[in-house]
């Protein structure tokens, strides 16, 4: 009888020292789990009308560039609400260096051809000259009369001309906030970078693809940014132009910190960081947009 009670007992200390084991084994792998943060999904989100449309961080770059470069060209945000919705149709907002069977020779992020005279094929891969000569095309007509998908398939002459419908909600939503007309509304979830960033990049990619003007007046302190949103001293911050300005170039940088090693974005009160992964109140630069590159590891 006291030998089926020790063998119960060892039974039972077996069994509480495996549960134990265990238990310290998964709190071991959680609390890894959050320091290495392997369960963060990274991605950029657009709010537009209470609705919520997501994007790949690489995505959320491309849009970043795309309608910086509206911006550039003076053209309202219903041009990059063509231009995104163009693009995610064409190539999934990725800059992808092949065609298919009704465009071989497509190329790049609006899978343009060369062999229709968009460029040569190096220039079609540049998202740069890709987004200019999109833009090019579409400045030929009155784009402002027409439906997204008409417009796109203006400047396109796709097989599938209803196919950009289905992106509208999309290129609508980052557009707005990407043009400025919507403060606040994009916000990126993203793991602690693992390396450096370089606010000198980060100046020379805002001067190619949103404002040379600003980005060479901005001033440069370490790490850290500050991007004017006027030039003009006597200009009030409160004036709507330059608080779009400041909306535009701020979420340009929220977008574009996956791939320019972004820590964090402030303006208007309120600041983006990689730690919140969110806009929060705090304090800001009257007149600039400040952007801070990441550290050394």
């Amino acid at each position: 009888m006291k030998e089926r009670r020790r063998r119960r007992l060892r039974a039972a200390l077996t069994l509480m020292l495996s549960v134990a084991v265990v238990a310290a084994g998964v709190v071991g792998l959680w609390r890894y789990a959050e320091s290495s943060q392997m369960f963060v999904r990274e991605r950029c989100t657009a709010v537009a009308g209470g609705d919520a449309v997501h994007l790949a961080p690489d995505q959320a770059a491309n849009a970043a560039l795309i309608s910086a470069v509206s911006v550039r060209r003076g053209l309202p945000a219903r041009a990059a609400t063509i231009g995104l919705a163009t693009a995610m149709q064409e190539s999934k907002l990725r800059n992808i260096d092949y065609g298919d069977e009704a465009g071989p020779d497509s190329r790049g992020l609006f899978q343009q051809r060369p062999s229709q005279g968009w460029g040569t094929q190096e220039q079609v891969m540049d998202p740069l000259y890709a987004a200019n000569r999109f833009y090019q095309e579409l400045e030929t007509f009155d784009f402002t009369a027409l439906e997204v998908t008409e417009a796109a398939q203006k400047v396109q002459r796709s097989a599938f001309p209803d196919a950009y419908a289905q992106h509208e909600p999309m290129g609508r939503a980052f557009a707005s906030a990407l043009t400025g007309y919507s403060p606040a509304s994009l916000n990126c979830t993203l793991r602690a970078g693992e390396q450096a960033g370089d606010p000198d990049r980060i100046r020379a990619e805002l001067s190619a693809q949103h404002s040379p003007l600003l980005a060479e007046a901005a001033q440069l302190t370490g790490r850290r940014l500050a991007v004017p949103t006027h030039l003009s001293p006597g200009l009030v911050s409160s004036n709507d132009v330059t608080q779009r300005t400041g909306w535009s170039i701020a979420q340009w940088a929220v977008a574009s910190a996956h791939s320019l090693d972004i820590e964090s974005v402030a303006f208007g009160g309120l600041i983006w960081n990689r730690a919140e992964n969110a806009w929060v109140q705090g304090t800001t630069t009257d007149g600039h947009v400040i952007i801070t590159a990441l550290p050394e590891a």
